[in-house]
């Protein structure tokens, strides 16, 4: 029990400092997709609790030593949090991990964002939902980083060995064909819309935005297709044997 707790906070001190390493990419004001991967991830290994105190530390230490306003806090506590706590009630669910980074993050602390940056940090032109499409589009990729990553590692089964030697909860891979293929068909859904928002945020102007967001939903969906008929004759045929 007391090796397990050494090691949660050895792992949570790993992942605030490569969080910290790593929050500078792709990042914009308002969107730090790598910051909602470390979220995603430390709450699948160490749980709600733990996942909230990384981003909080992560979020001081950006503001302290990168100048970053509070939406280093902001917009990560919520999702953080609540990561944890999704993947615990779905039972080991990763795509539920990740949904509870978008609604946390993209929902919750995009409106919390409002009058912390408003009447705290005096910026001006804001409102309710001015947070709500860049904190979505950062939790959408990377949450889906961190949706396959960690579901490399469940297939391989490190996954459930990690949680097993940190002392946390250790679920049963769930997955099936469907599954599979319907979570193929939702990266595709997701890139439509952090593309359609990007677009939004940067002022992309042009049809080949169009045709590229479009494709991505095709591709996704077509791929989700194959992969459903495949995997399907495929244990068909080892039943069969």
């Amino acid at each position: 029990m007391k090796n397990s707790k050494v090691l949660k906070m050895a792992v949570l001190s790993m992942l605030v400092a490569l969080g910290v390493v790593i929050s500078p990419i792709l990042r914009v004001e308002g969107m730090c997709p790598m910051a909602h991967f470390i979220n995603i991830v430390c709450s699948v290994l160490l749980g709600p609790w733990y996942s909230l105190l990384c981003a909080a530390l992560i979020g001081v230490i950006r503001m302290a030593l990168m100048g970053i306003p509070p939406l280093a806090l902001t917009g990560a506590v919520f999702g953080a949090f609540l990561s944890g706590v999704f993947y615990r009630l779905s039972k080991g669910r990763l795509i539920f991990a990740v949904l509870g980074e978008v609604i946390g993050t993209g929902i919750v602390g995009a409106i919390v964002s409002y009058p912390v940056m408003t009447f705290l940090w005096g910026k001006e032109g804001l409102s309710w939902l001015f947070y709500i499409p860049s904190f979505t589009a950062g939790t959408l990729i990377g949450g889906s980083i961190a949706f396959v990553f960690l579901r490399k590692l469940a297939d391989n089964g490190m996954l459930a060995k990690m949680q097993a030697s940190l002392g946390s909860h250790a679920y049963a891979d769930k997955r099936s064909v469907l599954s599979t293929a319907l979570t193929i068909a939702a990266f595709g859904a997701i890139a439509f819309v952090v593309i359609e928002i990007l677009m939004n945020i940067f002022m992309l102007e042009g049809d080949v935005w169009q045709y590229i967001a479009y494709g991505s939903l095709g591709a996704f969906a077509a791929a989700a297709v194959v992969y459903f008929i495949v995997k399907k004759a495929g244990r068909e045929k080892a039943v069969d044997k």
